[in-house]
């Protein structure tokens, strides 16, 4: 099943779990300080496991090939 949802009225239409408002920003943003999955559980009751895995799937395939990147010689 497809975990995550775009709709022009919910969260300005930013991509967010399905049937809620917790935005992948929002799950990118709290693993990206060094939150926990289970922390992250914890805080927002609403959240699982799997909407984890899917909002981490959901950033990996919108940058596929849609920016190069210079490297550093």
């Amino acid at each position: 099943m497809d975990w995550i949802e775009i709709k022009p009225t919910v969260m300005f239409g930013k991509p967010v779990v399905k049937g809620t408002r917790i935005t992948v920003e929002l799950i990118l943003e709290e693993l990206s300080v060094g939150r926990s999955h289970e922390q992250l559980l914890s805080d927002y009751r609403n959240l699982e496991s799997q909407h984890i895995h899917a909002a981490l799937a959901f950033a990996a395939d919108a940058i596929k090939g849609e920016r190069h990147y210079e490297l550093a010689a």
